[in-house]
C-alpha cells in the first residue's frame, strides 16, 4: 500500500480505534497501517526517524509509535543506535519466499512466450546492486544451456535484463551503482566506461527494450524489457545463439515480449490485492 493511500485510510478513519475498520477497504486499520509504515520506510531507503515516518505516512505520532514498537517487537522493525529505525530480519524470509514466487506467478506467460518465439525466456530482478535471475522457461526446441539459471546473480551492466531494469532509473543512481559494483568485462563486447553505459540506456528507452550483444557470454544474444508497474524492479528477456537471435528476431520478439511483461504486471497486481 502507498504512503497516499495510507494518508487516505488515516484520514479517513481518524476517530476509530487503532483496531478499528478501515473506511475506505473494509479491512481491519492498524494493519493497513502497519503494512503502510513498512512500504514508507522502503521507500526511504530502509531507514527513517520517527517524526520523518510520521510525517511521510500522514498518520499521528502516538499512533506510528504505536506501531512501529510492535513490529520492533515482532522482528519486522529494527531500532539503530541513531534512534532511527530500519526494516527488521525477519522481512529477508519473506522476501526471499516471495522471490521465489515470481517465478511461479510468471511460468505460464514465460511459458507461451518461449512456445511462440522458440527461444528460452527469463525472469529477472534487481536485488541490491546485483541482478538475480528468478524465472526461467527453456525452448521445447532449439534449447542450448546459458548461464541464466535460476538464482544466478550477476551486474546488471553487463545483461539485457540489467539494461532494462537501469533504464527506469535516474541516471545519477545509475552511476551510484555503476561506481560501487565497477564494470569488470564479461567479454570483448561489455560496455565498461559509465559514459557508453548511459548512452545506451537512452537508447535502450528511445527504442523500448534492452540488448545484450555477447557481454555477457560469447556467442548469445538477448533482448529484454521490463516489467511494467511492478512493486520490484523485473526485466523479461528472451536469449539464444545469435545466429537465431537476429535482428528480424528481435523486431519479431518486442510486441509478444512487452505484452508478457504487462501480463506478468497484472498477475502480481492480481497477487497484491
Amino acid at each position: 500500500m502507498s504512503a497516499d493511500r495510507a494518508a487516505t485510510t488515516a484520514g479517513g478513519a481518524a476517530s476509530k480505534t487503532g483496531d478499528g475498520a478501515g473506511a475506505k477497504t473494509g479491512g481491519v486499520q492498524s494493519l493497513e497501517r502497519a503494512f503502510a509504515i513498512l512500504e514508507t520506510m522502503a521507500d526511504a531507503g530502509g531507514v527513517i526517524s520517527l517524526s520523518q515516518l510520521a510525517n511521510d505516512a500522514d498518520l499521528p505520532l502516538p499512533t506510528i509509535h504505536r506501531l512501529v514498537r510492535t513490529l520492533v517487537d515482532l522482528g519486522y522493525v529494527r531500532q539503530e543506535a541513531s534512534r532511527q529505525y530500519s526494516l527488521g530480519p525477519r522481512l529477508i524470509r519473506l522476501g526471499e519466499t516471495t522471490s521465489r514466487m515470481l517465478g511461479r506467478w510468471a511460468r505460464p506467460h514465460m511459458e507461451q512466450l518461449a512456445h511462440e518465439l522458440g527461444e528460452s525466456v527469463n525472469l529477472a530482478m534487481l536485488d541490491g546492486d546485483q541482478v538475480v535471475y528468478v524465472g526461467q522457461v527453456m525452448a521445447s526446441r532449439n534449447s542450448m544451456r546459458m548461464f541464466t539459471e535460476v538464482g544466478r546473480r550477476v551486474l546488471p551492466h553487463s545483461t539485457g535484463v540489467g539494461k532494462a531494469i537501469l533504464a527506469d532509473l535516474d541516471p545519477g543512481d545509475v552511476r551510484a551503482l555503476l561506481s560501487r559494483t565497477g564494470m569488470p568485462a564479461r567479454t570483448d563486447h561489455t560496455i565498461t566506461t559509465p559514459e557508453d553505459f548511459v548512452a545506451e540506456l537512452e537508447r535502450t528507452r528511445r527504442r523500448g527494450y534492452a540488448l545484450d550483444e555477447g557481454e555477457q557470454e560469447v556467442g548469445v544474444r538477448c533482448v529484454a524489457v521490463a516489467v511494467p508497474d511492478a512493486p520490484q524492479l523485473l526485466a523479461l528477456s528472451v536469449s539464444g545463439p545469435v545466429t537465431r537471435v537476429t535482428d528480424e528476431f528481435v523486431t519479431r520478439a518486442t510486441g509478444p515480449l512487452h505484452k508478457a511483461a504487462q501480463a506478468i504486471s497484472a498477475e502480481m497486481r492480481g497477487a497484491r490485492g
